[in-house]
């Protein structure tokens, strides 16, 4: 009797352990619309936060431009006296000197500085715009393949019903067993392929979640709007306003005419540099020179004889001509970048509105049809297959047609620098 009730124990705690593992990893559940979505992602992002410290890092050059150069003090004392013997004699001697800068070298370096700040700011309004758009074109994309994943799970539960009526029927002899076959490994092709859908999604939510810094165990449920899908927004806008604003309003290419601003900016200090800046110093010795408690002002510069800073100031040049033909080059691949979304756009946009709107609720409507005449045995089998297969392929394609227009439209943003479609 004791042996039986220790194997009771054993076995009541191997299935409490059992239980625990089994509930130990629990998903949340977070719903989001693509607006809050965006405020936490404004507010968490990593990659943002690090990018906001680069400009607070071109700040600090702009401090340290404004700073005037130190005085220099020198000190001497006499450290033995060979006549008298004696350590440390009261000879000593000190000078002070000030460099001062010529040809505004200070003020050029502060411009300098400043238009780094520029640069530094375009370059977090970039990566905005591109993790932006990574978090809005993935915001769609989880929300089309769960849409995608509610029709695998329907006609997966209608088969898994399925399954056991037929089982029952081919035991009976009323079916072909070949027949029950059929619909089993129906059944398992979809849920292969649910599975696979669901390793997608899982990956997307990843990312998502990465950009939004949400819990590791929470699941992103986005709330969409259907009644932004089927319109012809693309159509009535204006390409070449388009084009405009995107000259205007691109992060990357604001960047690139900062850095025309920058190397000329560095030009003109290395120009600067070619001219000498003077050093005025005054001076104080006690007993080394030819009267006592000597005093004395002086004056430095260097000669530019040899050194004129001239291969400073070619690169200089050089790097002003480079970033001209960088910005030329990329105006160009602005062009080109809102030409192409903007037709993708376009296109994706014509094909989505020449459905018929009722075309999905007459195939949803049709489905339904067929299982209820299936069951009644008014069709066969490879009809009823044919059909699931059918509506299958058209729900995905239609889910897919969907978020292409939408990722168009996400695509046409990115390349415009701006939120104008699906705001």
């Amino acid at each position: 009797m004791r042996k039986i009730l220790l194997f009771l124990i054993f076995i009541l705690c191997i299935a409490f352990s059992h239980a625990q593992d089994t509930s130990f990893f629990k998903q949340d559940t977070l719903q989001l619309t693509l607006a809050n979505a965006e405020s936490i992602f404004l507010n968490n992002n990593l990659e943002l936060i690090a990018q906001k410290y680069s400009i607070d890092s071109a700040r600090a050059t702009v401090i340290t431009a404004k700073l005037y150069d130190n005085p220099d003090f020198s000190f001497s004392n006499a450290l033995y006296n060979s006549q008298t013997h004696h350590f440390f004699d009261p000879e000593e001697s000190v000078q002070v000197s000030q460099l001062i800068r010529l040809a505004g070298k200070r003020n050029k370096a502060i411009e300098l500085a400043k238009s780094g700040i520029s640069i530094a700011q375009f370059q977090f309004y970039d990566l905005l715009r591109t993790l932006r758009f990574m978090l809005r074109n993935d915001f769609y994309n989880i929300y089309f393949l769960e849409q995608s994943s509610k029709l695998y799970q329907i006609e997966i539960s209608s088969l898994q019903k399925l399954v056991p009526a037929f089982e029952d029927e081919v035991k009976k002899g009323y079916m072909a067993p070949v027949d029950a076959l059929r619909i089993k490994s129906q059944l398992y092709t979809l849920q292969a392929e649910y599975d696979n859908l669901r390793v997608n999604i899982d990956n997307i939510q990843n990312e998502v979640k990465v950009l939004i810094r949400a819990n590791p165990s929470s699941f992103i449920v986005p709330e969409v709007q259907p009644s932004g899908f089927n319109n012809d927004l693309v159509a009535q806008s204006n390409y070449q306003a388009l084009v405009d604003s995107a000259i205007v309003n691109r992060p990357d290419l604001k960047g690139l005419n900062a850095n025309i601003e920058f190397s000329n900016y560095n030009l003109n200090l290395q120009k600067a540099f070619a001219k000498p800046d003077i050093t005025i110093g005054v001076s104080y010795d006690r007993l080394g020179s030819y009267v006592q408690d000597y005093n004395a002002i002086g004056i430095s510069l260097p000669l530019p004889l040899f050194n004129r800073n001239q291969g400073n100031i070619r690169n200089a040049k050089i790097q002003t001509e480079i970033s001209k033909v960088q910005y030329e080059n990329g105006l160009e691949r602005v062009k080109n970048d809102v030409t192409t979304n903007y037709i993708t756009a376009l296109r994706s946009e014509k094909l989505l509105l020449g459905f018929d709107p009722t075309f999905e609720d007459n195939m949803k409507n049709l489905i339904e049809q067929v299982t209820i005449n299936f069951q009644k045995k008014n069709i066969t089998l490879l009809q009823f297959l044919d059909f699931y297969e059918s509506y299958k392929q058209n729900v995905l394609q239609m889910n897919q047609l969907k978020f292409n227009k939408m990722s168009a439209l996400e695509q046409l943003n990115f390349s415009i620098g701006k939120i104008i479609f699906n705001q």
